[in-house]
């Protein structure tokens, strides 16, 4: 198997030449001394984490799973992972980008999702761990009382305590205003939870001392909707020492991210804590969700990478037939496979899609930064637009591209991807999953066309066609600008067909979503490679001695846009095709 190498060259080139980001971090309060020097330190340093400490055991770790104890309730993790962990805290990475007010480091949002790309690379199911955590602390830290905030968040910052979203009931999923669970008021404040929660990724394991739950629950008098949920902090292991009844019921058995613990977790009148107002949790789990879906679009991105290093590494060494133009090997005897026409494309398309979905989630990232802090409001309110709008493309395009680009990794391995040996087929399996959990793409679909462009009346949506025509108005030279042009012309074409269409019957908007979400998405691709391509053109008339690099960064952003960029054509049509092909069948007549 191809070890797995962090692609630092191609996150620098993204980050700092594509997207200028240190000078738009430097103009922020608390960003002023974050430069390349810092940043590219930090960055080494996470890429030797990711690639000698957590993808070892990788393989290992979804060979050996994790392991439940009835009698005990305790879930052990795969050998070597409480270490890797311990390691990962101790380091200060679980902290990288949190409030130093309690104990963080205060660096860039960015980073820290720059860093959550090689760790899912690495290792999925072990960055989970940490990585849910992150949406623990941001919810608290945006909701949670003063008290709250002071008694937790240092140790979750830290890493010495970990923490679970736990919204899910085994008669619930995204129709939340169906949870069971309730929460009765106690005398001295806090909460008793009772209740059942499914598929908690890290409700119990053997990786740290105690586990936060952010708990959806019920007040008694609570209106039986969305609009009567609350949101709970739950500890296992309560301040006294003693032990919270809130238990692991068991482990689910799944298809991949086997070194991840999911966990049903009974709640036996556990004691807990109201965070934000009453019947508001809907609103505070969105700042817990936001979080987790930009995290899981890092591991769509993350699992491309590492499938395209197996891919690619084979594909160097695998001798199998000749070229079709004659043999390039010729004191071999057969060709490597990279000859073969349908080898490259599957390899090219890789190659493509990661580096355009690179680009698309640190300008994402970046934004968001911007969106908390920078001095004006009005550039915080414009990039905060841009974050929401683009949090459902990043979440659901990233992963089933990461999926996508698995698959064609495999193929290009062919009995042998089917095999244990190359590791690749655990990354299907693994980013299969991505595609479902923190809400399914159809969910993140119909968030785009229901909740987000019609965010601030249309502001966000517009805004970001405004940005994108700015800078073809300023780049009218650009290589591919026409290519983007065209396609912006046909998203916003789209948009204008969705809001009339939708407006009169909102089926109609629901059978577009998922096409309208993936032609955003190419849209903003092309737009982004034709970036690429301008800097490319750019550093090879200096004179740049990486020829190579840049010249592929072309020729790259050419197989973009003549393969990939003409789905858009067929993704409008399927649009404006409506709703009546699907919404026709009656019940009987699917299983006509």
């Amino acid at each position: 198997m191809t070890d797995y190498r962090a692609p630092l060259r191609d996150m620098h080139f993204v980050f700092d030449e594509v997207l200028d980001a240190y000078a738009t971090l430097q103009s922020l309060p608390g960003q002023r001394e974050f430069g390349n020097d810092l940043g590219g330190a930090i960055l080494e340093e996470a890429a030797k984490l990711a690639e000698n400490v957590l993808a070892p055991l990788n393989s290992s770790g979804d060979k050996q799973g994790c392991h439940y104890d009835p009698l005990s309730k305790s879930v052990k993790t795969p050998d070597g992972f409480r270490d890797a962990y311990q390691r990962f805290a101790e380091g200060g990475w679980t902290a990288l980008a949190c409030s130093p007010e309690f104990g963080g480091q205060g660096l860039p949002h960015v980073l820290n999702m720059m860093v959550e790309e090689m760790v899912c690379s690495a290792n999925l199911s072990l960055g989970m761990y940490p990585g849910l955590t992150h949406g623990a602390i941001n919810a608290l830290t945006a909701h949670g009382a003063p008290e709250l905030q002071t008694r937790y968040l240092p140790k979750l910052i830290s890493g010495e305590w970990t923490g679970t979203m736990c919204l899910t009931e085994p008669q619930c999923g995204t129709d939340l205003g169906l949870i069971r669970t309730r929460a009765v008021p106690q005398a001295d404040g806090s909460y008793a939870l009772t209740g059942t929660k499914i598929w908690i990724t890290g409700g119990e394991h053997d990786l740290a001392d105690n586990i936060m739950h952010l708990v959806l629950a019920k007040l008694p008098d609570a209106p039986d909707s969305v609009k009567g949920i609350s949101l709970f902090l739950v500890p296992k292991v309560l301040q006294d020492g003693s032990r919270n009844p809130v238990f692991c019921g068991g482990l689910e058995h799944k298809m991949g991210i086997k070194g991840s613990a999911t966990c049903v977790m009974n709640f036996e009148g556990a004691q807990g804590w109201l965070i934000g107002e009453a019947n508001q949790g809907l609103r505070c789990m969105f700042t817990m969700m936001n979080s987790a879906r930009l995290m899981v679009g890092m591991q769509g991105l993350g699992i491309a990478e590492r499938a395209y290093q197996i891919s690619l590494g084979f594909a160097r060494e695998r001798l199998q037939g000749r070229s079709l133009a004659g043999p390039k090997a010729p004191g071999q005897p057969a060709d490597p496979i990279t000859v073969h026409p349908d080898v490259r494309r599957n390899l090219l398309r890789q190659k493509v899609m990661i580096e355009g979905c690179r680009a698309l989630a640190y300008f994402t990232g970046l934004h968001e930064d911007v969106a908390h802090g920078h001095e004006d409001p009005a550039v915080r309110e414009r990039a905060d637009d841009l974050v929401q709008l683009l949090t459902p493309v990043v979440k659901a395009f990233l992963t089933d591209e990461g999926f996508s680009c698995a698959n064609d990794g495999l193929q290009v391995l062919g009995g042998s991807g089917f095999t244990e040996d190359w590791g690749i087929e655990q990354l299907v399996r693994d980013a299969r999953i991505t595609r479902i959990y923190e809400g399914t793409n159809g969910i993140q679909a119909l968030d785009l066309v229901g909740r987000k462009l019609s965010l601030g009346g249309g502001r966000a949506v517009r805004s970001y066609f405004t940005l994108i025509e700015g800078w073809l108005g300023a780049n009218p030279q650009a290589a591919h600008g026409a290519a983007v042009g065209r396609v912006l012309k046909q998203l916003q074409q789209a948009t204008l067909w969705i809001a009339s269409e939708g407006m009169k019957d909102p089926e109609q908007a629901g059978a577009a979503a998922t096409p309208y979400l993936r032609l955003f998405a190419l849209t903003s691709l092309a737009w982004l490679w034709a970036r690429m391509a301008a800097v490319a053109t750019a550093q090879l008339a200096a004179g740049s001695s990486e020829s190579a690099f840049y010249g592929a960064k072309l020729k790259s952003a050419d197989f973009f846009m003549a393969r990939v960029l003409t789905e858009t054509d067929s993704l409008l049509a399927e649009l404006k095709a409506g709703k009546s092909t699907l919404m026709a069948f009656t019940d009987e007549e699917f299983a006509a």
